[in-house]
Parts: structure tokens; C-alpha cells; sequence
């Protein structure tokens, strides 16, 4: 059974008695989604079948490329590695930004789709590693060349710059440095405005929330290196035991969180894996551990990480350390800040174009996502959650049904239909807010 068009919903919704929950009529843009949906609906499935991973996105990243050009935007190619910058200049305004991210994960996927990924290929390992989009990243690409067509025929309708960047390497937390540090506000217009969609198992598709503020955590990864003296199991007083130092660390690691962080601020330390030894009765010569910090001020941040340094040393010390600790910190992504002033804005273009019920606020995550990088470099910005689990689905799971796959898991799939006609109208209507017409 085909499921009801765009157009027929809203017929529903603007008939229902509930009042301010109405949506409005499309306008002239959003109403030829309606005959666009099924080329998106095959560009999403190849998508889907052709992932690749982070800075190898050259045939995706050509992909857009190419029907960018054909809608009119002057495209640039090659933007930190594998970016894609296009523009469509219609007149004096404000430049607006619509970022998409274009790497897969490497993961194998388990969906049993018909359009499931096969696809291998090599890490910068060089290891054959299967790939796919278990992020959606696919859903963002077929949204955001959704809005760029909409927006692209029908130029009378605003005025202004649409700015389309497509950003690799999303996934490891490097692609919107790399675009940045390329010229990315320097080469081309520095935006007034940016906007992305991310989408999310904890909505139903159909369903828009928007976080105001804090929104994403910063990430840190933390590697640390123990070192003692090794020896025989049987005799541990001629050892120094790395792994009993390790035990201790970790254990007076928890107390950042718990004692020394004002409780109503937000961070997580966690120790995601700890590798020493090699057998039984072997105390071994050094441990190794690895972290994750999250923490949504920079001030925390600052006083997490200071303190994991100095916790370690002292542990280390205590302990009759042969020699002091290694702790390197490798920054991650700093935290996704979401302009107050625009989320009103944008909420509020949105509650008309898909109505109250559709959109609603959601919790700060600690999460992380690159996508921070450009509010850092002074744009406002706004990254919007999109729904992506069937409703029925999705409310049985809520009740205590089967838990959802997840973002990241081998079974994520969204419900194709709703989550990209519901995305493609969310940007498309948050773009036409910000370059309408006075």
C-alpha cells in the first residue's frame, strides 16, 4: 500500500479539530517536493549502497557535486580533501549556510535491506573493513540536495546567498577543521547563518526537536601509560605492579566527576579500555589506558582534563612509579553551542510550516559532532534533530517494547519515506526563514 503524499497529510491536518496544532498550507517552494520525492528516494537508496569512509568520499562528494552544477550553483571541489562548497547567488541578502556531513562508518551492516550496503574497503590501516551509513549521513545528503533543489527552482520566492557545504570526515572529527583551515570562510563568503539536520532513533519520523544552547559535548580522548617494574606473579614485593596503579587510577579518576565538578554542571570521564600483561603469573612492566572526557563549558573541560593529569602523576607517585606517567590528550570536537536567538527563530518557522505537535525541544546529549567547529568560528548556528523511527515503532519501544537499533549499530535503518520528506521541509523551510523576501 503506498503511504498518503506530503500534500494529502496536510489535507488531514488542516481538517483535524485540534486547533493550534495545525500545520500551515505548503508554500510555493516546499510544494514541489511532492513530484521530487521519488528522485530523492533513489538517490537516498544509492547513497545507502555506496558509502565511503572519511576522507575517501571522492565519488560521493562528486555525486553532489555534479547535480549542483546542473541546478545552476558554481561548485568547488576538493575543499579540505574531499568537501564540496556550492553557492547559488539570487540578489542582496544574507548568506546562509546548509552543511552535510558524507562519510560512512566502518561497520558491517545487518539490516537485511534489499538496498544494503556490500561495501568493503581499505582503512588508513590499509585493512579491508566493511562500510556503511550507520549514521544517516545518507538521510542529510538526500535532505540537503533536496532543499538545494527546491531552493534552486524557485529563486523568486527569496534572495540572498545559499551557501551548500558538504563536509567529510564528519565521523572523525576532523572534516570541519579541514575545510576551515582550507579557506572555507576565507575563500568563500563568510555565512550569516548555518544550519544542519542530524537525525535521531529518540524521535519518531515526522518529529523535529531542537536543543537551545549546549546542545553536543565537547569530546576529548585521553591515552595514558603507566609504567612499573615487572617480575613474577609469585613474587609481587620485588614488583612495582602497573596494573594494581591502573586499578587505583581509575577508581580516583571518578571522584573529577563526582567531588570536584559543581553537580549541576554537566561531564563525563570514562575509562574505555585498560591493556596490560600478557599472562597469569606475569606482572607486567606497563599499563595502558584510554578515555573519553565530555564536558559542555569550557571551563569544565579545562578543569577535567587538568585534573586527570594530575591524579594520574599522583597515583603514579604513590605508587613507586619507575618513571612518571605519560598523558597525551587528543581534542576531539569542542562543543555544538546552538544560537539562542536563531533556535527561536528557526522553531518558530518550523511549528508553522509542520505544526506543534511535530516539534518540540529535546535533552542536551554528550554526544559529540564537528559540525561546533563553525559557531566557533563566529557563525551562528543551529543543528536540528530529525526523527527517523516509524511512530508505531518508535511508541511501542517507549512502552516497553523492543529496544530501537541505534544510531551507530549494524541494524539502523530510518523510515525512509517519512524522515526525508519531513527533513527536506524542515531545511528547507529553516533556509526560506532566513532568505525571505521583506
Amino acid at each position: 500500500m503506498n503511504r498518503p503524499s506530503l500534500l494529502a497529510l496536510l489535507v488531514v491536518l488542516l481538517a483535524s479539530p485540534t486547533g493550534r496544532s495545525l500545520a500551515a498550507p505548503p508554500s510555493p517552494v516546499l510544494s514541489a517536493l511532492e513530484g521530487l520525492y521519488p528522485e530523492l528516494d533513489v538517490f537516498y537508496r544509492d547513497l545507502h549502497q555506496t558509502p565511503e569512509l572519511a576522507f575517501q568520499e571522492e565519488k560521493t562528494a562528486a555525486k553532489l557535486a555534479e547535480r549542483l552544477r546542473k541546478l545552476g550553483f558554481d561548485v568547488t571541489t576538493g575543499v579540505g580533501g574531499t568537501g564540496v562548497v556550492a553557492l547559488l547567488r539570487n540578489g542582496p541578502g544574507p548568506t546562509v549556510m546548509l552543511r552535510t556531513d558524507l562519510d560512512g562508518l566502518p561497520m558491517e551492516e545487518k539490516t537485511g535491506l534489499a538496498y544494503a550496503s556490500k561495501v568493503t574497503l581499505k582503512n588508513g590501516e590499509g585493512q579491508t573493513v566493511p562500510v556503511m551509513h550507520a549514521c544517516g549521513h545518507d538521510v542529510h545528503m538526500t535532505v540537503w540536495l533536496g532543499t538545494a533543489t527546491l531552493l534552486a527552482r524557485k529563486k523568486d520566492q527569496w534572495r540572498g546567498t545559499l551557501m551548500m557545504v558538504g563536509q567529510p570526515a564528519e565521523e572523525v572529527g576532523a572534516g570541519a577543521r579541514k575545510m576551515l583551515a582550507d579557506g572555507l570562510f576565507k575563500r568563500f563568503p563568510k555565512p550569516d547563518f548555518a544550519v544542519a539536520l542530524h537525525n535521531t532513533t529518540a524521535a519518531p519520523a515526522g518529529r523535529v526537536e531542537y536543543v537551545p544552547g549546549y546542545a553536543m559535548a565537547n569530546v576529548d580522548s585521553v591515552d595514558i601509560t603507566l609504567y612499573g617494574k615487572g617480575g613474577h606473579g609469585a613474587y609481587p614485593h620485588t614488583t612495582v605492579d602497573p596494573v594494581v596503579m591502573a586499578a587505583r587510577t581509575v577508581l580516583s579518576l571518578q571522584t573529577l566527576v563526582s567531588r570536584e565538578k559543581h553537580p549541576l554542571e554537566p561531564g563525563v570521564v570514562t575509562v574505555g579500555s585498560i591493556q596490560g600483561g600478557t599472562k597469569h603469573n606475569i606482572i607486567p612492566d606497563e599499563v595502558r589506558l584510554q578515555l573519553t572526557v565530555r564536558s559542555y563549558k569550557p571551563e569544565v573541560r579545562k578543569a577535567l582534563l587538568a585534573g586527570i593529569e594530575r591524579i594520574v602523576k599522583a597515583e603514579a607517585l604513590v605508587s613507586g612509579a619507575t618513571r612518571p606517567p605519560d598523558v597525551s590528550v587528543t581534542e576531539g570536537t569542542p562543543a555544538t553551542y546552538n544560537d539562542p536567538a536563531l533556535t527561536r527563530r528557526l522553531t518558530a518557522s518550523l511549528i508553522r510550516t509542520l505544526g506543534e505537535k511535530n516539534v518540540g525541544e529535546a535533552q542536551p546529549v554528550m554526544g559529540g559532532e564537528d559540525f561546533s567547529e563553525y559557531g566557533r568560528a563566529g557563525v551562528p548556528a543551529v543543528m536540528l534533530w530529525l526523527g527517523a523511527v516509524e511512530p508505531g515503532r518508535f511508541q511501542q519501544s517507549r512502552s516497553g517494547g523492543e529496544p530501537l537499533p541505534s544510531l551507530h549499530s549494524s541494524g539502523f535503518i530510518p523510515d525512509r519515506e517519512r524522515t526525508l520528506r519531513t527533513g527536506v521541509t524542515a531545511l528547507t523551510s529553516s533556509a526560506l526563514e532566513l532568505l525571505s523576501k521583506p
